[in-house]
């Protein structure tokens, strides 16, 4: 279930590390962002 929707957060969620953003100056919506993308990536590596 996290593999699919990691992928799918790939594909529309926004990638602030190309957009080089400063994570010290980040908005409280998108350390959300951030933060939700992490943890869906993490549980996707680790359910194997």
């Amino acid at each position: 279930m996290y593999k699919i929707l990691a992928k799918i957060n790939k594909i529309l969620l926004p990638s602030f590390t190309k957009q080089r953003l400063d994570l010290a100056k980040a908005k409280k919506w998108q350390m959300a962002i951030i933060g939700y993308k992490y943890y869906v990536t993490t549980r996707a590596l680790t359910n194997k």
